[in-house]
């Protein structure tokens, strides 16, 4: 399995010390790390340090097949890269830095493009080896974000059914908070509290949950995570997407 794998998630994380987090590559495929950076033309959000335009590149052979996927995912859809970074709500620099393995895209971008284009990010970055029966080890996956004060996201696994359920591993400092834009109709998320505390807000709301308790919710609005109060949280989040409709599905 090629990764670095991703999901439907997430826009930024707040924190009083908040800064950029990287992307990366599964350390089980090749270990190598691909660093995050604001997309072309875009500020970073509020209390989210920008990370600097000359932010090390990631590795050329995983770029460049993000690059021919979007691109292929793009064209198969019909869409222009004007079209497709107004509906994704990215920058066409930034779209067309991505297309051309020139930059390295964030987590928000490449979540952004995949609700666009109606699949999961696993699908825009991984390659399905065919196996049968598929054992993940979390120990060894690279976090896809880390957080200021110990926080991690790994994506443990994304199953190859029609309507993918990917399952995610996250670990939430006491007080950092993880916020997502909402995602396209028909995507449902759970997130399972396995030690800690955690509050989970959706459209504004917020559902405290303790070791044991599971918070389930269409994540249609805007929704965030946030370990505590109390000390650090562990939680298992899957996310369920629905299946593609056959134009998409090309």
């Amino acid at each position: 399995m090629k990764s670095f794998p991703g999901s439907q998630y997430s826009d930024r994380m707040t924190h009083p010390t908040d800064r950029q987090a990287p992307l990366a590559r599964h350390a089980a495929s090749a270990g190598q790390a691909l660093a995050g950076q604001a997309p072309a033309g875009q500020a970073a959000p509020a209390g989210q340090a920008a990370a600097p335009h000359a932010a090390a590149k990631g590795a050329p052979g995983v770029m460049s097949d993000v690059a021919a996927t979007v691109r292929r995912l793009r064209h198969g859809r019909g869409l222009s890269a004007d079209q497709l970074a107004a509906r994704a709500g990215v920058s066409k620099g930034a779209l067309v830095a991505l297309e051309n393995a020139a930059a390295n895209p964030n987590l928000a971008t490449l979540v952004r493009l995949a609700d666009a284009l109606g699949v999961s990010v696993s699908a825009l970055v991984e390659q399905q080896d065919g196996r049968r029966v598929q054992v993940s080890d979390a120990a060894a996956i690279e976090p896809l974000w880390r957080g200021p004060s110990g926080g991690s996201l790994r994506l443990l696994l994304t199953t190859p059914t029609a309507a993918p359920v990917e399952l995610w591993r996250w670990h939430l400092a006491d007080g950092e908070s993880y916020e997502s834009h909402p995602h396209p109709a028909g995507v449902v998320e759970t997130i399972t509290v396995i030690s800690g505390t955690a509050v989970i807000t959706v459209d504004g709301a917020e559902y405290p949950a303790r070791a044991g308790q599971t918070v389930t919710f269409a994540a249609d609005a805007e929704h965030a995570y946030r370990g505590g109060p109390g000390g650090d949280a562990d939680l298992l989040m899957t996310v369920h997407l629905p299946e593609p409709s056959p134009r998409a599905a090309r």
